[in-house]
Formats: C-alpha cells, structure tokens, sequence
C-alpha cells in the first residue's frame, strides 16, 4: 500500500541488514512516525504498547525479535528462551505463537552457527507470505462486493470494526483488502468506519488507511452500527480476527460480538477475513477456551488527541475513582458468521468446510 505516493510495508529490516523498522502505530493518525527495534525485549514492548497490532503483525514482529536474539546467543538455550519470552507479550492472537513456532521448527535442527542467517531468511518468508495471503483475501472477497454492487442501485455501504488494513499484517489487510481492491476496480462503495473504543483504531487506524487511499468513508459511533442497519444503509459487514477455532468461532476486538447480533436481526450479511495461520485448530468452543486480554484501564479512563491548537495531550474522561474493565476482545460464535473469506475462498464458519480448504493445517 501506499502512503502519499510512497510503498510501504507495516514491517522492514533496515539498511544495516540485522535491525527492523515499524510504523509507531500509538501515533497515527496525527503523525507518521516509524522506529528502529534492536533488540528482542523492544521487539516485546512494540508488541506489548501496541507500536505494532494487528494478528499478522504481531507474528512477523515476534519472528524477527527472534532473529534479533539469535544475534548475541543462537545456542539451542538462548533460542528457546526468546521464545518463550516474546510469545508472553499478549495472548490472545495465535498469530504470535504460530509464527514462533514456524521460526523455532526451521532453526532447532540447524547448528548454532548457520542460524542468524536462516532466521532472518525465515522471518522474511513469513512477511512474504503474508502479503500473498492477503492478496487472495483480497480477491476472494472482492467477488462478494461485486455480487453486492449487482443488487443495489448505489453504492455498496461496508460496516467495518476495528482496523484490518494493511497497518494490521504486513501489506493489504483482511477485511480491508477486498475493499481496496472493489475501490481500485471501480465498483461504487462506502465504509462505515466504527470508532472502536477504547483505543479508537477504526478512527485513528482504518479511516487514516482507507483516506490515504482514497476510499470513502464514514466514522461512526461503535453504537451506531445496529441503528444503520435496521435502517438498511449497511449491505454487508467484514471485520477480521485474532483468532478463529476449528468450529469457526471467531475472537476479534470488543464489540464485533454485538455488531454480528444486529446484522443477524437485521438480514446483514456478516463476513470475516482471515489468514489460516489465525486457525486454531486445537480448539472448539471459543467462549470457553480463548483467552481474553484485560489491558490497563487507564486505555478505558484517558483518551489522547490533538488540541485546537495542534498539541497532542492525554485527557482523563471518566470519573475520577471510579474503577474500569479493559477486556479488549470477544468471541462471535460460528452460527452468527456468514462465512469466511480465506486465501483459498470463502467458507462457512463450520469444521467441515474449514477442514475441506485446509486438509494439511486441519
């Protein structure tokens, strides 16, 4: 994607060949700041602040804070040990431990001396492959816009939650890459942006993407997506996931729970996008089994933005004492779901149908 005419990624390693960059992603969308991680514990905290967010992302951030490690120490101890301790950053997307996973699996049979050079190899694989995946996302959802645009006779209205652009993996998106692609084709289209509190990444996030782009679209309050849609001003929503289990139960940002209830009652059709590196297989029932993060309640309690005179500042916006719950994801059940949009097509949230377009990861 591009930012004023320039490509980037959301990921890079730097001219001195070993070092990484990242978009500062804690200050979009009132700067455009990128920083230098140089170490596996700044890899943790980019992961951990949420410099860096997004399932994908989070993945490929880890793989290379690996690299990094393996750098002073790439004896079988030392790998081990920058394992487990970026895969304690956050819980709850899979992404994290897939990736880590992957990195360990390639490096463990190799001697300490050839694995420096195989690790960056392998966390670049992992980057390009995410781009490729979410191109097929992409595309296969683009086909499901198309279809929307022959029924309707303006323009195809998308509610969309949180951010699952290409800030979110490492180039395209998920649930935003089939947008762009419907814009970049010339179909007539409109996002609702929800503002997703409490960290606002649908107003700072995607609608800072999809303006950069070029895509029309509309913020809106996280509660005003049931009242458009009974309205019938939504034809369809696609969020995306940090997690999905083998029946299709889908965790993403809070509230996607309850955009999915209103799209149910009211005839949405309700689509999420997702990597199948976002599968995990060796669970069921998502209520039960994934973990939710609590994150700090200050992220509830205090909002940053800018002034009218063009400082940024950090307000406090709740009661003074009164004590806040951040738990910052949820879990949508499979029946709510519409389908998946995968690198392979779109599927019903079902083990059958998922297990048909992933054989070997099933």
């Amino acid at each position: 994607m591009k930012i004023d005419g320039k490509a980037w990624r959301s990921i890079w390693v730097q001219p001195d060949g070993w070092s990484v960059g990242i978009i500062d992603q804690t200050k979009l969308p009132h700067a455009f700041v990128t920083a230098r991680l140089a170490s596996a514990a700044e890899a943790s905290h980019a992961i951990k602040s949420m410099m860096v967010r997004g399932a994908p992302l989070i993945g490929a951030t880890a793989a290379y804070g690996l690299c990094i490690a393996l750098r002073d120490d790439a004896s079988d101890s030392s790998l081990n040990a920058a394992y487990e301790f970026l895969l304690a950053a956050r819980p709850t997307a899979i992404n994290l431990r897939w990736a880590l996973d992957e990195m360990r699996t390639a490096l463990l049979p190799l001697a300490p001396s050839a694995r420096v050079q195989a690790a960056y190899a392998a966390a670049q694989k992992i980057c390009d492959d995410d781009v490729a995946i979410c191109e097929n996302i992409g595309r296969h959802g683009l086909k499901l816009i198309q279809a929307a645009q022959k029924t309707t006779a303006r323009e195809v209205n998308i509610l969309t939650h949180c951010n699952a652009g290409w800030l979110a993996t490492v180039d395209w998106g998920t649930a935003l890459a089939p947008i762009y692609m419907a814009h970049d084709s010339g179909v007539k289209l409109h996002v609702w942006v929800d503002e997703t509190r409490p960290r606002n990444q649908g107003a700072a996030l995607t609608a800072w993407e999809l303006g950069k782009h070029g895509v029309p679209h509309t913020i809106i309050a996280d509660n005003a997506g049931g009242h458009l849609m009974q309205h019938r001003r939504v034809d369809m929503c696609i969020v995306g996931t940090d997690r999905t289990t083998a029946r299709g139960d889908v965790c993403n940002k809070i509230g996607t729970y309850l955009k999915a209830l209103a799209a149910q009652d009211n005839g949405v059709p309700f689509y999420v996008a997702l990597p199948s590196t976002t599968i995990d297989w060796t669970i069921e029932d998502g209520v039960a089994s994934i973990p939710i993060e609590e994150r700090a309640p200050e992220e509830l309690t205090r909002i940053t933005g800018r002034t009218l005179n063009g400082d940024l500042c950090e307000v406090d916006i709740a009661a003074p004492g009164s004590p806040a719950g951040n738990y910052a994801f949820d879990v949508t059940p499979a029946r709510l779901v519409s389908g998946l949009i995968t690198e392979r097509g779109i599927c019903a949230a079902s083990r059958d149908s998922m297990r048909a377009l992933f054989p070997e990861r099933a």
